[in-house]
């Protein structure tokens, strides 16, 4: 955001947690590694261990449940990066370590230099994926998060919005500032085959199409548990419901059929 030096998300969940006192009902997932400017970015040891501090700064805590590489960093070597992670669980502040936006490639190279050395391994992984985007990581991730027991908490479970049915049509685009870029990668045939399937699955089952979205996330083998933004108390509280929503094996087809089309 204009203005912003980065870490601000950090300072107003800090703010809540002192004003509330309640730290241990909680579980704070952060991440480093992300390009902040030219000086803070990437997974070296040295930087890592700066970066932490800054976010248990802003966070007022003295700990991190789950710190997770932002994206991988090619010009480090993956024992590097962890050596700093097993640095910090054994200071106490941080209790586990995920990846995000890793390769298969390098994600195993992780997993197996950990088993090698002893160092913390990657305990989840966050990749993008829902029901449009599904090739990517179901082709190579998938297969070897199941392998090595990794949990799964996808980002952009509902495709920026876009799985809401709140995007239908151009004039729809002008509705949010990223309508643009929702309808340049979404709002097509495939994207318009996936909402039809949606809608069909919500009516029968009583249910919106976000809430049967993310239903069928959690309904994957291998899935731990789709992320996904909210704006209000009451968009938090209708994607709850996808918790308690089975979806039926019609359902099931349905979106399965829509989402692999070309």
């Amino acid at each position: 955001m204009p203005g912003h030096v980065g870490g601000e998300s950090e300072t107003i969940i800090g703010k809540w947690l002192k004003q509330r006192g309640r730290r241990d009902d909680v579980v704070i997932a952060t991440k480093v590694g992300w390009e902040v400017n030219a000086e803070n970015k990437g997974l070296a040891k040295n930087y890592i261990l700066r970066a932490v501090e800054g976010s248990l700064k802003r966070l007022q805590t003295d700990y991190i449940d789950l710190y997770q590489s932002h994206k991988d960093d090619l010009t480090v070597p993956v024992e590097e990066t962890l050596e700093a992670y097993a640095q910090l669980v054994k200071e106490g502040k941080v209790r586990v370590i995920g990846a995000s936006n890793f390769s298969a490639a390098r994600l195993r190279e992780s997993l197996q230099a950990s088993k090698q050395h002893g160092f913390p391994r990657y305990e989840s992984l966050q990749p993008l994926y829902n029901l449009y985007d599904r090739t990517e990581f179901e082709q190579e991730l998938l297969p070897l998060c199941r392998e090595h027991n990794v949990g799964v908490i996808p980002y952009y479970g509902l495709a920026s919005g876009f799985l809401t049915g709140k995007y239908r049509s151009e004039t729809d685009l002008k509705k949010s500032a990223r309508g643009g870029g929702v309808g340049q990668k979404y709002l097509n045939e495939k994207g318009l085959s996936i909402l039809a399937a949606l809608d069909a699955a919500s009516a029968r089952l009583h249910a919106t199409p976000a809430q049967v979205a993310l239903a069928w996330i959690m309904a994957q083998p291998g899935l731990t548990a789709p992320i996904a933004s909210a704006t209000s108390v009451t968009q938090v509280e209708e994607l709850l419901k996808a918790t308690d929503l089975q979806l039926d094996a019609e359902a099931l087809e349905q979106l399965q059929d829509a989402s692999v089309a070309a």
